[in-house]
């Protein structure tokens, strides 16, 4: 005799908890991409007028500063509602620290905005194409960020930012993870610290999720909660072999980091 089987809608048996959820979630994503959108928006148009009236080093200071708080308001915010869910523990240990390139893996788009929430003293590499976009233009052009569209300027700029006492946030896959649980290497980031005379402190960052892969867009809505986790790894010296060196980096993180499934 063949077992009875239920035709019951699966969503019947859903919980008044689970229905909340349904509800809450969508809701609360897309209220944090606007208000991500917004605040970079109203915060971009000031920055650029305080970049040509601000004496630089000052205004550097400050435009990286801001960056930083604003970025920690809106990642506090998506803490706040549920969207997401991260220790920052280790990696606020490095927020007093300065002249240091830290090196970290890029599972998302969002691995930026995570780690320059929490860092006072941060240069970026960015795009040259967001140097003219309303949303962020005026303030990475007031944070001293670098363009990446000049290699040896490039290289230059980074290793005086550096030497001027700066973090310098570069990834050392130069883009995002196509192939978890890291792409190859370059070697930039390795010539600027020695250029620099810096130590390569190395970070560990693990996604539960694919939001913002590459290839998720950004209004594509993901199984919520996200999860990170964002650890501290081993500090390096750079050495008289930059080549080596990133061979040697690249294993260090094939053996750190699992091979994840996406949610």
């Amino acid at each position: 005799m063949q077992p009875t089987t239920s035709l019951r809608h699966p969503r019947e048996s859903l919980s008044p908890l689970d229905w909340l959820a349904a509800i809450y979630y969508p809701v609360a994503f897309y209220f944090c991409v606007m208000l991500f959108g917004l605040s970079c928006f109203l915060w971009s148009m000031p920055a650029g007028l305080l970049y040509r009236v601000l004496p630089k080093r000052s205004g550097e200071a400050f435009g990286q500063f801001m960056i930083m708080l604003g970025f920690r308001w809106f990642i506090g915010v998506m803490r706040l509602s549920g969207v997401l869910r991260i220790d920052f523990s280790e990696l606020d240990r490095l927020s007093r620290e300065r002249a240091l390139v830290i090196a970290p893996n890029h599972p998302t788009m969002l691995d930026a905005v995570l780690l320059t929430s929490r860092l006072p003293r941060v240069v970026c590499i960015t795009k040259a194409a967001l140097w003219d976009n309303i949303f962020y233009g005026g303030s990475v052009r007031l944070a001293a960020y670098i363009r990446n569209d000049a290699p040896l300027p490039m290289i230059r700029r980074a290793a005086q930012a550096i030497r001027d006492g700066a973090q310098l946030v570069i990834f050392p896959e130069g883009s995002r993870t196509s192939s978890p649980p890291i792409d190859a290497f370059h070697r930039s980031f390795a010539v600027m610290a020695k250029a620099a005379g810096a130590p390569v402190q190395t970070l560990l960052i693990e996604a539960d999720s694919p939001y913002l892969r590459k290839g998720w867009p950004l209004f594509r809505r993901p199984q919520l909660p996200l999860v990170y986790r964002i650890r501290l790894g081993r500090r390096f010296e750079v050495g008289e072999d930059p080549q080596g060196f990133v061979t040697g980096l690249e294993a260090y993180f094939r053996e750190e980091l699992p091979v994840q499934a996406s949610r």
